[in-house]
């Protein structure tokens, strides 16, 4: 790496790293564990309360109010070049479908969505260009996209719409809510 783009190079890494601690933050979240399904504290709050000890504080999360110029600009390819990886000792782990889409349904919140592209200049992502960064990134990987994919499908398949859900995405007459909508209501399918 020569001097000129060691500057890039951190800047993307650090890019990065905002992006995969927001999502690790929201999968934390997800994976609580609990000693029973009605018990809506986890274990160690119980054990906590139970001994009288204050409770071992979560990790707030990460402070990414905008996502970086950075990140928004360069091409997701840039994301999954080993040299980026190894800078911080890699990233990304196996997720289920369910996570996938309700990963991608972050993203799509948290940069903005667009049509007719899978990512705009400034960053906006449709659905495919959503689950392209996380692929890029490692949360999941060829066969938990093809499922989410037919998760999002199926959805559309019970509303009557047979278009590919990337052609839906990008109708003239959608919305940001109707695709956040659709996501969502995929997970859902996908936890059944």
């Amino acid at each position: 790496m020569s001097v000129a783009t060691a500057p890039q190079a951190l800047s993307l890494e650090l890019s990065a790293d905002l992006l995969v601690a927001e999502i690790e933050h929201y999968l934390a979240a997800r994976t609580r564990t609990t000693a029973h399904p009605l018990v809506t504290k986890t274990t160690a709050e119980l054990i906590a309360e139970a001994l009288g000890t204050a409770p071992a504080t979560e990790t707030p999360a990460p402070a990414l109010t905008e996502p970086p110029r950075l990140l928004r600009l360069l091409p997701d390819w840039v994301l999954s070049v080993p040299l980026v990886r190894q800078l911080h000792g890699g990233y990304g782990r196996t997720v289920s479908p369910a996570e996938h889409l309700e990963l991608t349904a972050l993203v799509i919140e948290r940069y903005g969505w667009t049509q007719r592209q899978h990512r705009s200049r400034s960053g906006r992502r449709c659905i495919l260009g959503a689950q392209a960064v996380l692929y890029r990134l490692g949360y999941g990987d060829d066969a938990t996209v093809a499922a989410a994919a037919g998760h999002l499908q199926a959805v559309l398949a019970a509303r009557g719409i047979r278009q590919p859900y990337h052609q839906w995405n990008d109708a003239p007459d959608r919305s940001r809510d109707q695709v956040l909508a659709l996501v969502r209501e995929a997970a859902k399918e996908a936890r059944r």
